[in-house]
């Protein structure tokens, strides 16, 4: 009996310290405002998968995609691997006649189909508390530049949002920004 209480109480406290996908992916994008980052939104030519554009630079897709490998999840493959198949549901914004491994992944608005397809999208809404840790918020800025950021587990000053990594020029940053821009989409994705 004393070794079944001892048991049950280890499955308990591990399950207590053990973080949430959501928490992980929190952390991760926290990690990633330690590195320094310089905003670039050049084409480059990346290994396949796991590829990444050169150390110390990227843009604001470049933090979701860093923050879920750092999981073990490479949504170069996985967007790249649902655009070979479905390449019809994603934008053709810019002329695309096929998929490019080096790029797709890249671009917001690809990877908002993606999560609509594989993850869950949320309500839009005007109410912080609706936007959880380990979530996408996607944005519309100056109507022009569409861009992407994680909501952390991490509170404003004031205690009312949860704060956002991002990179929308600054490099990888933590910011109160959640209410910034005009937000395009809301999204849930683990694999």
């Amino acid at each position: 009996m004393k070794y079944f209480i001892s048991f049950t109480c280890f499955l308990f406290i591990t399950a207590i310290i053990e973080k949430s996908f959501p928490e992980k992916l929190s952390d991760a994008a926290i990690t990633l405002t330690k590195d320094k980052v310089v905003y670039d939104p050049g084409y480059f030519s990346i290994s396949y998968p796991n590829g990444d554009v050169p150390k110390g630079k990227g843009v604001c897709t470049d933090v979701v995609i860093r923050a879920y490998r750092k999981l073990g999840i490479d949504l170069q493959k996985e967007v790249h691997e649902d655009m070979k198949k479905n390449f019809s549901k994603y934008p053709q914004k810019w002329g695309l006649k096929k998929t490019d491994p080096n790029i797709d992944h890249r671009r917001v608005p690809n990877l908002q189909v993606f999560f609509t397809r594989f993850g869950k999208s949320l309500e839009v809404t005007d109410k912080a508390s609706d936007y959880k840790t380990g979530d996408l918020v996607t944005w519309m800025i100056n109507d022009k530049m569409p861009h992407i950021g994680i909501v952390t587990n991490r509170k404003s000053a004031d205690g009312k949002r949860n704060l956002i990594v991002h990179n929308v020029g600054a490099g990888q940053v933590l910011e109160d920004c959640l209410f910034q821009y005009k937000i395009t989409g809301h999204y849930q994705f683990k694999k």
